[in-house]
């Protein structure tokens, strides 16, 4: 394990335990007792694991990027073969690959399942189902914070006045990550009990907005959200994947922050507030704006769950706007608004300095002092490269795999963008539990592809094959 820093994953393995203990007390309150071993395993081998994690990791040095990079995909295929326990074991007779499916659907916030009725299942394991998202979109924050060295220098000033992070500042930052992600966690769950949510219902959907997953606790979402005011409040509550998990937070203390700290929300807001009044001009007809608003959100938050209302004639708006993603330090993916802002400007300001080579162009962002260098543009311009090889890579694989160009191209958007298939994309149907069993561990790939920066990619290939 010399590459692999364990101890970092020790307090994911914790953090299993201890959702197992709930549901556990869960299962006994409500009399669940059909899939309750399941949880004592998951218990025992999440703490036993825990434990030898993190007193194996003797090693003090100070890890490399590379070591970091395999540890955070080592986490994404190690710990989804601790969470698959409750499916594997349960009453339903899951394969060990559907399973195992399942749960990287969950743990990369994706939201691909296999089940196709969720009355099916007891509310025990569909509160493991959300269970899985939550842990795996801390996961993803902490990975964030883990593998800040691959990020720019500007993206560090959302966060710390420092700009390089030694072991107290990391620390320091996910502490500070994981009391945020847990205080808006209860806080959605207690918005969505005061608008006449269940409590049952309002834990799941908590779990899936803060992780911006697309597990929901029952078939159809409407059935849920069933008055207007309900839509709207919820559709509010997805923006919290949508901004910075930093956003509220830098607001409390705005008097020790400077604009640096903002520029980032204050782009997606005006983003936002511009696709929102397109939407409202070009696409709303007969009073249809609060569930095309509802849609949009959901995608750019990259959440990707619908309303039982018909979208098909905006599917591909909204796959355009899943590409586009939210912030940078937010469990939604794509590729981040302020990384194709930058992108565009640059290369527009290149244009005008062949045409106008007398004029100078500076590539800033407004509302900031912060410039964009030459060498952050390659990584966002990599990024895309690297985005397009596994898009067209991951088309192919579906389509000899026997599924139409049509859904191979909407799927492989959502897979890599980890967002769950629903009726916005016209793809609702899809059937995931009878894909052949080569498909289905392309798309876990994929899945985990997508979860992790595109740039880590690209270092591992360049460290691993052109050590040179």
């Amino acid at each position: 394990m010399s590459l692999l820093r364990v101890k970092y994953l020790s307090f994911f393995f914790i953090l299993i335990s201890i959702l197992s203990f709930f549901n556990i007390i869960y299962s006994y309150y409500f009399n669940l007792y059909l899939n309750l071993n399941t949880y004592y395993i998951t218990l025992i081998f999440s703490l036993a694991i825990a434990l030898f994690f993190y007193k194996v990791d003797t090693n003090e040095k100070k890890p490399n990027i590379f070591e970091k990079i395999i540890t955070v995909l080592f986490g994404y295929f190690f710990l989804p073969i601790i969470l698959l326990i409750p499916f594997y074991f349960s009453i339903y007779n899951l394969t060990f690959l559907n399973s195992l499916f399942e749960t990287v659907s969950g743990f990369t916030s994706t939201g691909f399942s296999i089940f196709e009725n969720i009355k099916h299942i007891d509310q025990g394991l569909i509160l493991w189902r959300s269970s899985i998202q939550w842990i795996g979109g801390l996961y993803f924050l902490f990975s964030i914070i883990f593998l800040i060295d691959i990020y720019d220098e500007s993206l560090k000033r959302t966060l710390t006045n420092f700009i390089s992070f030694n072991t107290s500042e990391i620390l320091k930052q996910t502490i500070k990550i994981f009391l945020l992600y847990s205080v808006l966690t209860i806080s959605i769950f207690i918005i969505l009990n005061f608008f006449g949510l269940r409590s049952y219902n309002s834990l799941n959907l908590a779990f899936t907005i803060i992780s911006s997953g697309g597990f929901l606790p029952v078939n159809d979402l409407s059935s849920i959200l069933v008055s207007n005011a309900q839509i709207i409040i919820f559709s509010f509550l997805m923006l919290i994947s949508f901004f910075s998990i930093f956003f509220i937070y830098n607001l409390i203390y705005f008097r020790n922050k400077n604009l640096n700290f903002f520029y980032e929300d204050i782009h997606l807001f005006l983003y936002l507030i511009m696709i929102t009044t397109i939407f409202f001009i070009f696409f709303s007809f007969d009073n249809t704006f609060i569930y095309n608003f509802f849609s949009l959100v959901s995608s750019v938050s990259n959440i990707g769950i619908s309303l039982d209302v018909n979208n098909n004639n905006l599917s591909f708006i909204y796959l355009l706007l899943v590409i586009i993603g939210g912030s940078f330090f937010s469990t939604s993916s794509g590729f981040r608004f302020l990384k194709l802002y930058s992108l565009t400007k640059y290369s527009l300001n290149q244009i005008l300095s062949f045409s106008k080579p007398k004029n100078i162009f500076i590539n800033k962002l407004i509302f900031s002092k912060i410039s964009f260098d030459f060498k952050e543009i390659n990584k966002y311009f990599l990024t895309i490269i690297i985005f397009i090889l596994s898009f067209f890579l991951l088309i192919s694989l579906l389509s000899i795999g026997g599924i139409n160009f049509e859904d191979s191209f909407k799927l492989s958007i959502l897979t890599l963008m980890n967002t769950v298939n629903s009726s916005i994309y016209a793809i609702d149907e899809f059937d995931f539990n009878n894909l052949h069993f080569l498909i289905k561990y392309f798309l876990i790939i994929f899945m985990i592809i997508g979860r992790i920066e595109f740039l880590s990619l690209l270092l591992l290939v360049k460290k691993f094959l052109f050590k040179s």
